[in-house]
């Protein structure tokens, strides 16, 4: 089972590296690449699962409205995506279930940040996917963490998926910047090894983001706009050659949840 995910959000990464972008143009950015994401997902007929900050569905709410007609589930990504109180746990949770009459169980802190378990529970999620269970110099050290889903006092972890030899990350950079071919052996051994592959991208990746102005090193550009759809299409198509399913994170773990009372 493949689970894709999208943390929907301002495009503020050049403000990481001093770059130059107002927040009408993190927004534009953003919104475009969600055009490319729920045009591929709707051609394949596979469903995902989108982590929203409220700042973005806000300024989009169309396009929420639009991929939860079509099957993907809402979750959250908090209030803003670079500023960050305990309180916009359940602010955000409250206020993108007003905004779009759905129920959100699901959680992505912004750059994987770590979190409160009870303020989490708290708040009322179901789940949380904020786990990278891998080592990333000046992020975070999670290589001990377990690779499966896991309770933690009343809430469900989702780590995100890793290789099986050497704990290799297969987020967003991977994808980018390994041979394609390398990026989806490592994810064939992955999902034989767990059963699942937890794998997660951003809008601003299906747009261009080469601009100078926004002072990224190229790594994190490298393969993006069209590059990035073309690659994503091509990926989807040889995970459904392969006979691999696609789900929703929140159904997912549900059947999981079932399967593993006991």
């Amino acid at each position: 089972m493949i689970l894709l995910s999208f943390d929907i959000e301002e495009f503020d990464m050049p403000l990481e590296y001093n770059g130059e972008i107002p927040l009408e143009e993190q927004l534009a950015i953003s919104r475009k690449g969600l055009e490319n994401i729920l045009r591929i997902l709707k051609e394949n007929q596979i469903k995902a699962t989108f982590f929203s900050t409220v700042v973005f569905a806000e300024n989009n709410q169309d396009l929420v409205q639009q991929l939860l007609s079509e099957g993907h589930e809402l979750a959250s990504h908090t209030w803003f995506h670079s500023e960050f109180e305990e309180k916009h746990l359940a602010e955000s949770k409250q206020e993108l279930e007003k905004l779009f009459d759905t129920k959100v169980v699901g959680l992505r802190m912004p750059r994987m940040s770590p979190v409160s378990e009870d303020a989490v529970s708290d708040a009322g999620y179901f789940y949380n996917s904020s786990i990278n269970p891998t080592y990333l110099p000046g992020r975070y050290n999670n290589f001990k963490v377990n690779r499966n889903p896991f309770w933690q006092k009343k809430v469900l972890q989702f780590p995100a998926s890793v290789s099986t030899m050497f704990r290799v990350p297969l987020f967003w950079l991977s994808f980018h910047n390994f041979p394609l071919w390398i990026y989806k052996l490592l994810s064939k051994l992955s999902l034989n090894a767990t059963g699942f592959l937890n794998i997660y991208f951003h809008p601003w990746e299906f747009s261009d983001i080469s601009n100078p102005k926004y002072k990224l090193p190229g790594f994190t550009f490298k393969n993006t706009n069209e590059a990035m759809v073309n690659r994503f299409d091509d990926f989807i198509k040889w995970a459904k050659k392969n006979n691999y399913q696609f789900s929703t994170t929140k159904d997912f773990l549900e059947n999981w949840t079932q399967k593993n009372k006991n």
